[in-house]
């Protein structure tokens, strides 16, 4: 028999019966169509492993969803939830939570006892702030929380040890603070377009971050420690108010890519001269920037400067 059902795009407006009635099917794909309602009967499916409706024009998910105990995957992204059960701690199993583009305010604090919970996708909604228990999802790995409505970073952040991928862009923040530097296993972080005007010294204990994307914040200078990043690959800078950066910036050995587009720069320390692995730099856009004789050397060992 086979386990998966794919009735992706067929214009449904419900699930039909036919559906809910294969109680062996493991997943089932919805996405795309117009169904605005998950019927209670949804906990007949007790072998159901992966659930998607991407797409369609859902309100409220019911309780007996959070019955079905066997779920590892719930996509439920562009819908119109405006709210979340408590009761989804029941999906003990569940690793993978995409709620993406619907119109959350709020989520519930049993969210913090998914214990196995990898990747929690929340862009696109109106929140504010995560409860404190999030702070407990020690398998998470991945969060997107981009496109809502923070000003700050959630405390709970600094419970998320496993971490690897952090993204917070395009929403109100104003500073990444000393517990940035609690996600010692981050290997990228993206925050761009947002209002960040300070970076906490302690962004250098992220010594496994290979991206930092801060594009179109408010930051005028970067503390002494972005040095201790030695296996930074990629910095983006563009369109900042930065007026110089710190000689300790020479000390990314690992960097590639260093973009330093629209700030306010009117000199560059020496220092990136000595960052080997160097392969591109891009310092357009920042007006009376004072073109050093170095670019020469660094363009002629392979590393393409833009002036």
């Amino acid at each position: 028999m086979n386990k998966t059902l794919n009735l992706t795009g067929q214009k449904l407006t419900s699930i039909p019966q036919a559906v809910l009635d294969q109680i062996m099917l493991e997943e089932i794909w919805l996405d795309d169509n117009q169904i605005d309602e998950i019927p209670c009967s949804i906990n007949r499916l007790n072998r159901l492993k992966r659930l998607s409706l991407y797409k369609n024009q859902l309100q409220h998910l019911p309780d007996s969803l959070f019955e079905l105990e066997n779920l590892e995957r719930i996509n439920i992204s562009v819908n119109r939830l405006v709210s979340l059960s408590e009761c989804i701690s029941r999906l003990h199993r569940l690793e993978v939570l995409d709620l993406n583009h619907n119109q959350l305010t709020h989520l519930p604090n049993s969210l913090g006892e998914l214990g196995n919970l990898r990747f929690l996708y929340l862009a696109g909604n109106s929140l504010e702030t995560l409860p404190d228990p999030l702070g407990h999802l020690k398998s998470l790995t991945y969060l997107n929380i981009s496109e809502n409505r923070f000003t700050a970073l959630p405390s709970c952040l600094a419970g998320f040890e496993n971490l690897i991928e952090l993204r917070i862009y395009h929403n109100r923040i104003s500073a990444l603070p000393d517990d940035i530097g609690k996600l010692q296993q981050i290997r990228e972080l993206h925050a761009t377009h947002n209002c960040i005007a300070s970076l906490s010294p302690s962004v250098g204990l992220l010594a496994n971050l290979r991206k930092l994307m801060l594009e179109n914040n408010l930051l005028q200078q970067l503390p002494d420690s972005i040095g201790e990043l030695k296996g930074l690959s990629e910095l983006d800078l563009r369109s900042n108010q930065l007026l110089n950066l710190p000689e300790t910036v020479g000390q990314l050995i690992s960097l590639r890519l260093l973009d330093l587009r629209f700030n306010r720069l009117s000199t560059l320390p020496s220092s990136i001269l000595s960052i080997p692995s160097l392969e591109k730099l891009d310092v357009r856009g920042n007006k009376g920037l004072h073109i050093p004789r170095w670019f020469q050397e660094l363009e002629e060992r392979g590393c393409t400067v833009y002036y």
